[in-house]
């Protein structure tokens, strides 16, 4: 028993015996850490015990008093306290955490950590780089054969309306395999859950993009659209929001016209696929019209009918539909007919087809004695002299402008129509400089001659 009292009372004197205070391999207590409580002996040494197993804490002091935990020392950076301070805080026993820690300043102990984790790093490639080489093998294999499915002509283009298309098809099938490549060599390195992240950024990438190039985005999708539709072909004289013209080719971004003077008009493929589109070419049927007026006091059913059948037997007018005339409108001068006949386009041109068929019906009229109407004004002077030189200017006119019945024989013969005075020259020599130009010019073209038309 004595010996056993002396090995207590020396515990008891080693206890009580002042010594510094550190964090790690230091599970001691002195003399102060058990004077105030048991309790907070047995937490002194749970945080020790806690901080001899954690790096970078060799430095740090702890101290309890009355669940009171002061921590003093250095670390490496202010999130290492503030992850020390948490961690201490769900201790038992801990009532609230003094920081007394301050950052260091010593320039080996900030390197040191940063070059460990680099050779950490580099390891850890090393030794994934056999990984990393499969990984990126089976990657290339994946896009290799999406790009040579895409260069695969034959089915893209049977399954597309015209080349443009089928390039796209092309371009969405390389993407599609590179993705899937980029898919599989994440999950051979089991980082699968990278690829969201990189979608994502990419997400945001093309969405600002895609608000920086709105309009080029909007008239490419309008050029895909309008070369599915097809609503025109190469040469087709169309009318786009007010601006005429022959069409020369259809790009990615615009539509070119030829206009009838020879100039290039380029129309935004946006505004030509919402505009209202006229085509003048789709049909070989197209209907002319023009107004021509005659006197009042004429025979008008006679003057109709006289007016139909001249159109009717020039030879490059249809019978079906046959040309006709009606009444306009009552007009200053006199009464308006409007006229109408219809040509095959293809083979004669328009406007000369018009302009003969307007000489025609001014001739028969004249020759059966019905005048035309000329524009003139009345003046009227009120007074003593208005009525009589009223009546004078009413008489001259009167005189210069002899009438004679509508059943009169013509005065003169009728000149004979001909089919090669409305050949359509004007038409082919354009159609000429527009194959020219097509020929030319090397780029990327949306039509192609022959394609269905919506």
């Amino acid at each position: 028993m004595p010996v056993l009292r002396l090995l207590v009372t020396l515990a008891l004197l080693a206890l009580v015996t002042p010594f510094p205070v550190h964090a790690q391999n230091d599970t001691t207590v002195s003399a102060d850490d058990i004077a105030v409580a048991p309790e907070d002996v047995a937490t002194l040494l749970k945080i020790r015990s806690i901080l001899s197993e954690i790096d970078g804490y060799d430095d740090i002091s702890v101290e309890v008093r009355a669940g009171v935990v002061t921590l003093t020392g250095e670390v490496l950076e202010a999130e290492a306290a503030s992850n020390l301070i948490d961690l201490i805080g769900r201790v038992d026993g801990v009532l609230t955490v003094q920081n007394h820690m301050s950052e260091t300043t010593d320039i080996a102990r900030r390197l040191n950590p940063a070059a460990e984790r680099v050779a950490s790093r580099m390891s850890q490639i090393v030794a994934m780089l056999p990984l990393l080489i499969v990984a990126a093998i089976a990657a290339g294999l994946v896009a290799v054969l999406g790009f040579v499915l895409a260069a695969m002509r034959g089915p893209w283009e049977r399954m597309a309306p015209n080349p443009f298309i089928a390039e796209i098809y092309r371009q969405v099938i390389r993407l599609f395999f590179i993705v899937v490549g980029l898919v599989l060599a994440l999950d051979i390195l089991g980082a699968t859950a990278l690829l969201g992240t990189i979608l994502g950024a990419a997400g945001i990438i093309g969405l600002a993009i895609g608000f920086a190039v709105r309009d080029t985005v909007e008239n490419f999708i309008a050029s895909v659209l309008l070369s599915i539709r097809h609503p025109f072909s190469p040469n087709d004289l169309i009318e786009i929001d007010g601006d005429l013209g022959k069409v020369i080719r259809l790009t990615s971004r615009a539509t070119i016209l030829l206009s009838l003077d020879g100039n290039h008009i380029r129309i935004p493929n946006a505004t030509v696929f919402k505009s209202r589109i006229i085509n003048y070419s789709r049909n070989r049927e197209r209907r002319f019209s023009f107004d021509i007026g005659v006197e009042y006091d004429s025979d008008l059913a006679a003057v109709r009918q006289l007016i139909e059948a001249t159109v009717q037997d020039l030879p490059f007018v249809l019978d079906d539909p046959a040309a006709t005339a009606w009444i306009e409108d009552l007009g200053d001068a006199g009464v308006v007919l409007r006229v109408t006949g219809w040509i095959d386009q293809h083979s004669t041109s328009f406007v000369a087809a018009r302009g003969s068929a307007i000489r025609h019906a001014k001739d028969a009229i004249e020759a059966a004695g019905v005048e035309i109407p000329d524009t003139t004004y009345r003046v009227r002077l009120d007074g003593a002299y208005g009525t009589g030189m009223m009546a004078s200017v009413t008489q001259s006119t009167s005189d210069q402008m002899p009438r004679q019945p509508p059943n009169a024989p013509p005065a003169k013969p009728l000149p004979e129509a001909r089919e090669e005075d409305v050949q359509p020259a004007d038409e082919q020599a354009l159609e000429r400089m527009v194959d020219a130009e097509r020929l030319e010019e090397e780029q990327t073209d949306l039509l192609e001659r022959g394609s269905a038309l919506e």
